[in-house]
């Protein structure tokens, strides 16, 4: 019986090695390379507003079943953006970081204590821009010897940690979605809820968006529900885009 794509983690590897994501329509240039910040005021004729850029870390392991599950967070009620919402470990480039995959595995070590030793980083997704106009690029890492992950909480950043199966992204099961505009243009905004024993979970926006992408990618299908990704076009710099939500 053939196996069902994504399943067999050696083969995932390879394939996931080749994937090549579509140009950015946020960034040019090298794709590893950390966006700067956007500049203080107007050059002159206008400079196109870059955003700053970020990294999360897409983290696979093979659970007991035989699927592929995926590392996921639940950030810290303490902080002042995003307080208690479902994440995937990852953050701002940093000055010192020398690609993409760096900036992940180094936020998942910072975060949960995740060895960059035991994950094989396989592959970078299509980009996404953040409601805070932050271009957040999905790295997909592979982890091996999940018994071998021995989680060690930034307790001021993360209250707890979960793994999902990652097809469920898939599935319109304890899937809800709702229309929004932002910036001039509509879009979908995915919500899935998940239950593991007491603790119940709402995986939704960014994160979704991230997930039902890669695991598109991983099983090589569309998801059973429709999908609609805006690629906002991103604006002159200007006091008015510093304020933007």
């Amino acid at each position: 019986m053939e196996e069902e794509p994504g399943t067999d983690i050696e083969a995932l590897t390879q394939r996931l090695r080749l994937y090549q994501p579509a140009p950015s329509p946020y960034a040019g240039g090298n794709p590893s390379a950390a966006v700067p910040p956007a500049p203080a005021a107007a050059a002159a004729g206008g400079e196109l507003f870059r955003p700053r850029r970020a990294a999360v870390l897409v983290c696979l392991f093979r659970g007991g079943g035989g699927e592929l599950r995926v590392l996921l967070t639940k950030r810290s009620s303490a902080l002042s953006t995003h307080s208690g919402e479902v994440a995937l470990p990852g953050g701002k480039a940093e000055e010192g970081d020398a690609s993409d995959a760096a900036t992940a595995l180094r936020e998942a070590k910072e975060e949960i204590g995740l060895d960059s030793a035991l994950v094989t980083v396989v592959a970078s997704l299509e980009h996404f821009l953040s409601k805070h106009l932050l271009i957040v690029v999905p790295v997909v890492g592979i982890l091996s010897d999940v018994q071998a992950f021995k989680p060690v909480l930034n307790v001021d950043e993360v209250d707890s940690i979960f793994d999902v199966p990652l097809e469920m992204f898939l599935k319109d099961e304890k899937r809800r979605s709702e229309e929004r505009e932002w910036m001039g243009q509509e879009f979908t905004v995915h919500y899935f809820n998940y239950e593991k024993g007491s603790a119940k979970y709402v995986i939704w926006g960014l994160t979704a968006g991230i997930l039902i992408h890669t695991a598109s990618v991983v099983y090589q299908r569309p998801p059973d529900f429709p999908v609609q990704r805006v690629q906002f076009k991103l604006p002159k710099y200007s006091k008015e885009c510093s304020s933007m939500p």
